[in-house]
């Protein structure tokens, strides 16, 4: 009787250890999941910055040209301006 129930502890605790073990490799291989969505977040995060500043550079560029076309249009104008009273004098 002592024998049975010795052979059913050892069946169980090799069943637990087992079960364990399983869910130690489960909570593992989850962790490593977890890790890599969140490299591939990051990823994706740190292209989406990169993508938003290179529009805001992009942006920038066209407003500064915009603005210096504007200027020497100005400047244009006012030549001709000066130009034409002076010979008006």
């Amino acid at each position: 009787m002592q024998e049975r129930l010795a052979a059913r502890e050892a069946v169980a605790a090799a069943r637990e250890a087992r079960r364990a073990e399983r869910d130690a490799l489960k909570a593992a291989e989850n962790e490593r999941l977890l890790l890599d969505a969140a490299v591939v977040a990051a990823a994706a995060e740190a292209r989406e910055k990169a993508d938003a500043e290179a529009g805001q550079a992009e942006t920038d560029r066209r407003t500064s040209r915009v603005v210096a076309d504007e200027a020497a249009r100005k400047a244009e104008r006012d030549r001709r301006y000066a130009a034409r009273k002076a010979r008006q004098r």
